[in-house]
């Protein structure tokens, strides 16, 4: 049986090379470790790295979560530099972060103009973006989750292929052994347009990595949870794995309650941040506050929120714990 309703045609679409595409992020534009774009200092950093030091001293998992921002602000290097040096264990991505690492590894650009793209109905329509359908999909028959099929494909390919991928996120977890997992929502990404995309895959793929994600959140106690500019990703998925390994400790006799979260945005929250917003207020509706700053915290954890641009935020996290590891 097949839907009443019908359906667009992708068949009927044009794509066009990368090579013919505006790029808005270019190699140029990523971030040396060690460079700070912009100074940066807040009250509640020093905590933050404490934790985190603290958690990977004692085994427990730092997951760090993230949106696209992270990459166009040129930080990749950043967060490889963090996988390599064992300072968190599981990188969770949106899937435009996917999108924006392969491009760059591919291209060394990445980033097109909405605006400028839309008008021909040309957005996301570019031939080698769409390679990573294949690639998921391939995984997905191997059993791989979403990133480390990624991973896998960046890391293991020639330099004629993919003569930028030392700034590949993911093809760095890959070798390092630590997850990359990319949690997608379908339609949300340039790649969904594409005639060679599998929705199936994509799920079955994208679920894989979240069950490496809730897997993770069972070493949550004495954990660390940051959340770089996710909105929607990183609290909902956070939320429903920490739900899941809460259910199993809960059996076990166990808890999960002496974790640390961290969230790094721009966002300008006011009041008392360690207590739900009245539903009146805009701010009741921004989850990573309810969400990661409160409620799951909320029996014996410890929240704190860094406002500030990730080209500001991210190093200086990153200088703090490398000072004084």
């Amino acid at each position: 049986m097949t839907s009443r309703y019908p359906l667009f045609d992708r068949s009927q679409l044009t794509l066009l090379s990368l090579r013919d595409r505006r790029h808005d992020v270019h190699l140029a534009d990523v971030v040396d470790v060690g460079k700070r774009p912009m100074a940066f200092d807040h009250p509640d950093l020093s905590a933050v790295a404490g934790a985190v030091r603290d958690a990977r001293r004692r085994g427990a998992a730092v997951v760090l979560m993230m949106g696209a921002h992270v990459i166009k602000r040129g930080l990749s290097r950043y967060v490889i530099d963090l996988i390599r040096r064992g300072w968190v264990t599981l990188v969770a991505t949106n899937g435009a972060c996917s999108i924006h690492d392969y491009e760059l590894a591919r291209f060394g650009a990445s980033t097109e103009s909405v605006a400028a793209y839309i008008k021909q109905g040309q957005f996301g329509l570019w031939t080698e973006s769409g390679e990573l359908n294949e690639i998921v999909a391939q995984g997905d028959r191997e059993g791989l989750g979403y990133g480390e099929a990624l991973g896998r494909a960046v890391a293991g390919g020639g330099d004629d292929v993919y003569p930028h991928k030392d700034v590949s996120i993911f093809a760095a977890a890959y070798e390092a052994g630590v997850p990359a997992t990319v949690h997608i929502g379908v339609g949300y990404d340039i790649i969904h347009e594409h005639p060679n995309f599998d929705g199936a895959a994509f799920g079955s793929a994208s679920y894989r990595d979240f069950l490496i994600y809730a897997r993770q959140a069972q070493n949550f106690e004495g954990g660390v949870v940051l959340c770089f500019g996710s909105a929607v990703m990183g609290p909902e998925i956070y939320l429903k794995a920490l739900a899941m390994a809460r259910n199993v400790a809960h059996q076990r006799g166990e808890s999960i309650t002496r974790l640390t979260s961290a969230v790094f945005d721009l966002v300008p929250l006011g009041g008392n941040l360690h207590a739900e917003a009245p539903k009146d207020s805009p701010e009741y509706y921004y989850r990573p506050f309810k969400t990661i700053l409160v409620r799951t915290v909320a029996d014996g954890g410890q929240s704190y929120y860094i406002r500030g641009d990730h080209q500001a935020t991210l190093p200086a996290l990153h200088a703090m714990l490398e000072t004084d590891a």
